[in-house]
C-alpha cells in the first residue's frame, strides 16, 4: 500500500486551510498556526490520520468490503472517477441524488431501469421504436447515466463512504451518518469533522491535494480489493472443483447403484426362470409316470360276514346265549329292514306254517 509522507503532503499543499474568518471551531485541534490570514493545518496529524484511514480502507477492501467514492466538486471529480474505476468501486462525481443511501430500495429500481435501457440500446431495440418513443427513452437513459452511472454496479449499501469535501457533499454525509456507515473524509478548516469517523485534515480546494489524498486511499483500496478478488477467484475455483468432484462421485454412486439393481433384477429373473423350468419338468415327469402305469379296475366290496355263534368247549353257555340273542336282534333288524312280502307269498308262507304244525 502506498503511503504518503510528510514531504509529499507539503509539496501538494495539503497544509493550506481557509481564511481565518471562515473557519469552523471544531477544527481547532487540527490547526497548527495562522499565516497571512490563512490557517495552516498540522501536517503531522494529517500524516498519522491519513495512515490510519488508509489502513482501515485497505483492511475493509481486503475483506471484500465496498467503499463508495463521493466527490462532485470539479477539483476532485475526475480523480474520484479514475480511482473508483481502478478499484472497481461505486462512485458519485456528477450529482448526489437525495435518498441514494437512505432510500436505496427505490434507487435499486432506478438502477435496474438503467440496466434495462442500456441492454435495449446495446441490442438495438431502441432503434426499432417510433421516433418519439425512442427519443424519450434515450433522454431517460442519458439522465439515469448522468445521475447513477457510477453506482450502476452497487447492488447493496456500501461498507464505507469516502467524501472529498464535507461542505459540498453535506447530504451524502448526513445519509451515511444516519445509517451509521463509516465515513472517511478530507476535512478542510471550514468543515465540521464531527460526523466523520476517519478524519483527514487537509486542503480540499487544491487539485494536487485532492489527488494525493484520494490516490493514497484509492491505492490502499485497490491493493486490498485485488488481493480479495484473487482469493475469491481461488475460492470459486476450489468450490467449482469440489462441486465437480461431488458430481462425479454422485454420478459414480448412481451408476454403481444402477448396476447393482440391474444385477439383482437379472438374478431374480434367472431364479424365477429356473423355478418355472423345474416346475415344468416335475409336471412333465408326473404326467409321463401316470401315463406309463396301467389303470386298475375297482373291485366290488365283499358283503360283511353274518354273525355266527361259535360254541366254546366248556362254560360258554352265557356267551352263547348272548351271541344267540345278538343274532336274534340282528335278524329282527334285518326283518324290519326288509320290505313286506307280496300277498301271494304271504299266503304260501302261512300254508307252509300250518302244515308244519299239523305234522307236529
Amino acid at each position: 500500500m502506498a503511503q504518503a509522507e510528510l514531504k509529499d503532503l507539503l509539496e501538494a499543499g495539503v497544509h493550506f486551510g481557509h481564511q481565518t474568518r471562515r473557519w469552523n471551531p471544531n477544527m481547532r485541534r487540527f490547526i497548527f498556526t495562522e499565516m497571512d490570514g490563512i490557517h495552516i493545518i498540522d501536517l503531522l496529524q494529517t500524516e498519522a490520520l491519513l495512515e490510519n484511514a488508509r489502513k482501515f480502507a485497505g483492511e475493509l477492501a481486503t475483506g471484500g468490503g465496498t467503499v463508495l467514492f463521493v466527490g462532485t466538486k470539479k477539483q476532485a471529480a475526475d480523480t474520484i472517477q479514475e480511482w473508483a474505476d481502478r478499484c472497481k468501486m461505486p462512485y458519485v462525481n456528477k450529482r448526489w441524488l437525495g435518498g441514494l443511501l437512505t432510500n436505496f430500495n427505490t434507487m435499486s429500481g432506478r438502477i435496474a431501469r438503467l440496466h434495462e435501457l442500456s441492454g435495449w440500446k446495446e441490442e438495438g431495440k431502441l432503434d426499432l421504436l417510433p421516433t418519439k418513443e425512442r427519443m424519450g427513452m434515450e433522454a431517460e437513459l442519458a439522465k439515469l447515466e448522468f445521475n447513477l452511472g457510477g453506482v450502476r454496479d452497487m447492488d447493496r449499501l456500501p461498507d464505507a463512504v469516502f467524501v472529498a469535501d464535507l461542505k459540498t457533499e453535506e447530504i451524502a454525509v448526513n445519509e451515511a451518518a444516519r445509517l451509521r456507515i463509516p465515513i472517511i473524509g478530507l476535512v478542510d478548516t471550514n468543515c465540521d469533522p464531527t460526523p466523520v469517523d476517519y478524519v483527514i485534515p487537509g486542503n480540499d480546494d487544491a487539485i494536487r491535494s485532492c489527488e494525493l489524498v484520494i490516490g493514497t486511499i484509492g491505492g490502499a483500496i485497490e491493493e486490498g480489493s485485488s488481493a480479495w478478488r484473487v482469493q475469491e477467484e481461488k475460492r470459486i475455483a476450489e468450490e467449482m472443483e469440489r462441486r465437480k468432484r461431488e458430481e462425479e462421485e454422485r454420478r459414480k454412486r448412481e451408476e454403481e447403484e444402477k448396476a447393482r439393481r440391474e444385477a439383482e433384477e437379472a438374478k431374480q429373473a434367472e431364479d424365477e426362470a429356473a423355478k418355472q423350468k423345474a416346475a415344468a419338468e416335475a409336471n412333465k415327469a408326473a404326467q409321463e409316470k401316470a401315463a406309463a402305469q396301467p389303470q386298475e379296475k375297482p373291485q366290488p366290496q365283499a358283503p360283511a360276514p353274518s354273525a355266527q355263534v361259535q360254541a366254546t368247549p366248556a362254560g360258554a353257555a352265557v356267551e352263547a346265549t348272548t351271541d344267540t340273542a345278538a343274532v336274534g336282534e340282528v335278524k329282527e333288524e334285518a326283518s324290519e329292514e326288509q320290505p313286506p312280502a307280496p300277498p301271494e307269498e304271504s299266503a304260501k308262507a302261512a300254508e307252509t306254517d300250518e302244515k308244519a304244525e299239523e305234522s307236529k
